[in-house]
């Protein structure tokens, strides 16, 4: 990804609001699921990770792109933008 195709997700993801939070039970397989269900309907998902998260943003959103194939976009304090190119079935 070049930098100006981050820069635009950046610009993109500062108009968004945190859906999904990460809280003292961490990065579990259901908040993979939902995760993952968030990328596939969005592409670009902001995350905010609480203060009893065992895990920092960094870690966290690493964490979530390694196992999704996602690639974090922006990680700013607590708030992490994650990104994945959805590609269109072809019939």
């Amino acid at each position: 990804m070049t930098g100006k195709e981050r820069a635009a997700l950046r610009k993109e993801a500062n108009k968004l609001t945190a859906i999904q939070q990460i809280g003292h039970g961490g990065i579990g397989e259901e908040f993979v699921k939902n995760t993952d269900a968030a990328l596939t309907a969005r592409e670009l998902v902001k995350m905010k990770v609480l203060e009893t998260s065992p895990v920092d943003a960094r870690e966290a959103a690493d964490t979530l792109a390694s196992e999704l194939g996602a690639e974090v976009i922006q990680v700013i304090g607590r708030c992490s933008v994650s990104y994945t190119h959805l590609t269109l079935p072809t019939n």
